[in-house]
């Protein structure tokens, strides 16, 4: 499956044990992740500046991120498609990636449940759509 992570759903996966690391892991182990600059660019912010995790560590996952994950620019889409002009890169990089879903904890696109044809999945509806 061709997977994106949103930046709340890797972050929390370094945050603490639990749904979203087992998310992180499977998606690694046996689907291609579709991440962009804009994502690992806050990704990266967060886990400093929020998570507290170190910098040599955060250097790694970007790292591990970079390399485990197809790197996509994503499509520009019209400021109508969400109400919140920041999750525009995710739906684009849906687009542009030809994903088979996206997965956040984001309220703003979570209340979309699909966006052309992808479904928006929360982490808990993601654990239960890869195990049918």
């Amino acid at each position: 499956m061709r997977i994106v992570l949103d930046a709340n759903v890797v972050i929390a996966a370094f945050a603490a044990r639990g749904l979203c690391d087992t998310i992180l892991e499977f998606c690694l182990d046996s689907n291609d992740i579709l991440l962009s600059e804009d994502l690992i660019l806050e990704i990266s912010s967060n886990l400093r500046k929020k998570i507290k995790i170190p910098p040599q560590a955060v250097d790694k996952i970007m790292a591990l991120l970079r390399e485990s994950s197809e790197m996509l620019i994503p499509e520009h889409l019209s400021s109508k498609v969400c109400r919140d002009p920041d999750d525009l890169h995710v739906l684009g990089l849906a687009v542009t990636g030809k994903a088979d879903c996206i997965v956040t904890g984001d309220k703003d696109l979570l209340v979309l449940k699909k966006f052309n044809g992808i479904p928006i999945l929360s982490p808990r509806e993601f654990s239960v759509f890869v195990h049918k």
